[in-house]
């Protein structure tokens, strides 16, 4: 018989360097089943931290990338019509809830609020699931866990979780790795060596003291892998950090000249 599961499993290890006691901290937390909130700035390991988990602990994934239009009937599932006539179609959550699967919610933030709530009754004692338009209660199975992230820096009035959700987590902060770290990660995933990483995340930590003034957000873990990557393939190592590092995060002509300045301080 197939394994309906098969296809979310991560069959090979993601790279995740720990930073510091997240991975028995989550391990704890899945132990109980309690749902799990991450936190932390874009591009700083979340998603991978959980790809990392999932495999580690060997169970499935399915992960949701969350968007303004997300309904809830996309997270638990539709009626559809067919040559048939109608049939039930499972949503993600459905089909984690169901089989055991961890679910992740990535940006959670940026779904509305009407859609979010219907996770609620999965994140507290009861673990279930109600499909209204179905007529049916789902007990979740043993194995079955929630996972959310989203970015803090982005909350305002009307991005941010209600404390009636919020409430319901256990919480894990993250931020960008200690440079010692990073480097690794960076060496690790992009294929350079540890000199060209260790510069990379010098113009990363100078761009990230920028947040706050000319910057919404610094530079991530991820846009120094992407520039390590296309120095790895020989591209010039400025016209890389321009490319990946710079063009992505601001369009200001000042800032550009400052973080280009810094670009040349470390690859001259």
């Amino acid at each position: 018989m197939l394994d309906p599961l098969a296809q979310y499993r991560v069959t090979k290890e993601p790279y995740y360097e720990p930073q510091a006691d997240e991975i028995a901290l989550y391990e704890a937390a899945y132990e109980n089943r309690l749902p799990v909130m991450l936190k932390g700035p874009t591009g700083c390991g979340k998603s991978r931290f959980v790809e990392h988990m999932a495999f580690r602990l060997g169970k499935p994934l399915i992960t949701v990338a969350c968007n303004e239009d997300m309904t809830a009937a996309d997270l638990v599932g539709r009626w559809l019509l067919d040559k048939d006539g109608t049939r039930w179609q499972d949503g993600p959550l459905t089909i984690a809830a169901r089989l055991g699967a961890i679910c992740y919610l990535d940006e959670i933030v940026e779904a509305r609020q009407d859609t979010t709530v219907v996770i609620h009754p999965l994140t507290d004692h009861r673990r279930t699931l109600p499909l209204d338009k179905k007529g049916e209660l789902i007990e979740a199975h043993p194995d079955f866990q929630l996972v959310i992230s989203y970015n803090p820096g982005y909350q305002n009035l009307m991005k941010d979780l209600k404390q009636s959700t919020k409430q319901r987590f256990a919480g894990l902060d993250f931020d960008y790795p200690g440079a010692e770290v990073e480097a690794k990660v960076i060496a690790k995933e992009a294929g350079v060596d540890a000199a060209t990483a260790e510069k990379l995340v010098q113009i990363a930590q100078r761009a990230r003291n920028l947040k706050g003034h000319g910057l919404d957000e610094g530079i991530s873990t991820r846009l120094c892998v992407y520039a390590g990557k296309m120095i790895a393939k020989g591209v010039e190592p400025r016209t890389a950090c321009r490319m990946a590092m710079v063009s992505p995060i601001t369009d200001d002509a000042d800032i550009r000249d400052t973080l280009d300045a810094t670009i040349h301080t470390f690859f001259n």
